[in-house]
């Protein structure tokens, strides 16, 4: 072999990037989190040496052997990077410091979403691009899914509105009722007419204390608090948004029966 042979041998060896991964592949269950380990190195061009775990016993020994409490782990230069979440923070230490920051993000994709479907239902129900039945439904549509998502666990919903929320201070049920009020104002709003008189008075009355909630929180205390317009385990600051969904709530509650006054 000649010696530019051997060289491009070893710089093709030194080119390759290779890490050990551990995961569970078990006749009734493959962990989720080995498989997008693997697919992640592999996306950040490493040759990944694939080992399986294939039964409890030998997970639980492996664990054993080196410390851990749980699988996949990850190996890279014989260090031990750990699980997924620990394999993206060692490639983007950025990561790391965005664990618990405040964010919008949930909120504007739950806007965007219903905007989007809104626009969609509106041209099939009423044949143009741009209607007012569409700013409508984006208004209640909202709502809806802002209210699924604080039942998803009113439980939690509940108790961190108690922090900033003036009737449910006074009286805690106020905490449960409200993300199904909410659900419900919107779904009557959805279907109009004089169902939608029905959900007016309710989102009118929910926005209402909603927003001197957050208007005396944030405006007036100055406290820094956490939202739980998406549930009770969000990171979005109380703040504007949070009182936009209650602004929201106000406009349709005062709109909706003047329409059906002013245009029948």
């Amino acid at each position: 072999m000649s010696a530019t042979t051997l060289s491009s041998a070893h710089e093709t060896q030194a080119a390759t990037k290779t890490a050990r991964l551990y995961r569970m592949v078990m006749p009734g269950h493959v962990c989720p989190y080995g498989i997008k380990s693997k697919w992640y190195l592999e996306r950040k061009g490493y040759e990944v040496e694939d080992h399986h775990l294939r039964t409890r016993e030998e997970t639980d020994a492996f664990k054993e052997e080196h410390g851990v409490k749980t699988t996949p782990q990850t190996f890279i230069d014989g260090e031990r990077i750990g699980g997924f979440d620990a394999l993206k923070k060692h490639f983007d230490s950025s990561l790391a410091k965005k664990e618990g920051e405040k964010t919008y993000t949930p909120v504007l994709v739950i806007f965007g979403v219903c905007a989007l479907m809104a626009w969609g239902a509106s041209i099939v129900a009423t044949g143009q691009v741009i209607s007012l039945r569409g700013i409508e439904w984006f208004a209640a549509f909202s709502m809806a899914v802002l209210a699924i998502q604080k039942l998803r666990d009113v439980e939690s919903f509940s108790t961190m509105f108690l922090n900033y929320d003036l009737l449910a201070k006074r009286w805690v049920p106020y905490g449960y009722i409200y993300a199904f009020a909410e659900g419900l104002a919107a779904v009557l709003m959805i279907a109009g007419g004089s169902l939608a008189l029905v959900g007016s008075p309710i989102a009118l009355a929910i926005g209402t204390i909603g927003a001197a909630s957050v208007i005396k929180a944030v405006y007036l205390d100055k406290r820094e608090l956490k939202c739980a317009c998406v549930g009770g385990d969000s990171n979005v600051p109380l703040g504007f948004l949070s009182l936009t969904e209650n602004l929201v709530m106000i406009a349709m509650g005062i709109w909706m029966p003047l329409k059906m006054l002013v245009l029948g």
